[in-house]
């Protein structure tokens, strides 16, 4: 609340000299950003690779993230992507202009193109089709749920799942892997939702994309880095993969690549999810302020302490 608290712009001639906090979204955030009276820092957000962890930690100063705040604007471009790899649904509106362009507006040639050349996209549907979930925290649990409902029939894999999020999947409907070989083997789609890191750079490498069927379509709404890209456009100029790989992420090797659709990092960004990871950054901070409670921090263990 502005009564309580005063919210400007980091770098603003407004902002103060000693500011106790700092909330962000994608600013990249070194220790030389953060002022000595900073006593916490929060991302409006899931990953936290733009802030330097590492420096904050050494100076004590927790960093909060804001998990599953945007789990729901996420999950829903992934189903949309999972029918956007399936159906042919941006080649044929690439179509439908090019169609207007070379019949120069002829109305009449042109619907009679657009409803013939329809047999040029058929596609499949999602029911009874495999997808392989990589990560289960909100957002990964999510997707599975949704999936599920849809038909499909979903195989997940987190070496790393804690309790509370292992209460969040969805019984005993969802399939556990126990390796990436065991899951990227056997199914049609598969959608990442696990933080970039050194042990994450290039997750799925080219031995993991040559172990998958050749038509195994990729959703990558997690972050680009996970997937090596050369070694992806290497196996589609050989003819040794041909399922498509959507992404938000803009790549050197796959941008101008048909198989490809790659978007702006749009997946959180909906006016709902941006207003709920920012209201949950803000509590957390202000828990953190007042009462010395951490919830949600990636670098300080979570402490619980009651307001007076």
């Amino acid at each position: 609340p502005n009564s309580k608290y005063n919210i400007v712009p980091l770098g603003s001639e407004e902002a103060s000299d000693e500011p106790h906090a700092i909330l962000l979204r994608s600013f990249k955030l070194g220790s030389e950003h953060v002022p000595s009276s900073v006593r916490a820092v929060a991302r409006c957000g899931a990953g936290t690779n733009n802030i330097d962890v590492t420096a904050l930690t050494e100076r004590g100063i927790p960093v909060f993230n804001t998990p599953g705040a945007n789990a729901n604007a996420v999950k829903e471009l992934v189903i949309c992507s999972l029918l956007l790899a399936s159906r042919g649904i941006v080649e044929g509106i690439q179509h439908v202009h090019t169609i207007v362009d070379e019949e120069s507006k002829d109305w009449p040639s042109i619907k009679k193109r657009v409803e013939s050349d329809k047999k040029m996209f058929v596609g499949k549907e999602l029911a009874g089709k495999k997808l392989g979930v990589i990560g289960l925290g909100h957002i990964g649990a999510s997707v599975a749920d949704t999936a599920i409902a849809l038909g499909m029939e979903v195989t997940g894999y987190d070496p790393t799942i804690d309790v509370e999020a292992a209460w969040r999947l969805p019984g005993q409907v969802l399939e556990r892997a126990s390796t990436l070989e065991e899951l990227v083997t056997e199914v049609d789609y598969l959608s990442l939702h696990v933080p970039y890191m050194k042990e994450t750079h290039h997750l799925i490498n080219g031995e993991l994309l040559r172990a998958m069927k050749p038509g195994t379509h990729i959703i990558n709404f997690a972050r680009g880095e996970l997937v090596d890209t050369q070694a992806m456009h290497d196996l589609y100029k050989s003819g040794d993969r041909t399922g498509k790989y959507v992404a938000d992420f803009a790549d050197e090797f796959l941008h101008d690549h048909p198989k490809a659709i790659i978007m702006p990092h749009l997946g959180a960004s909906t006016a709902e999810a941006e207003s709920n990871s920012a209201e949950m950054a803000a509590n957390q901070v202000m828990d953190f302020i007042e009462t010395g409670s951490i919830r949600n921090s990636v670098n300080f263990p979570t402490v619980e302490l009651p307001r007076a």
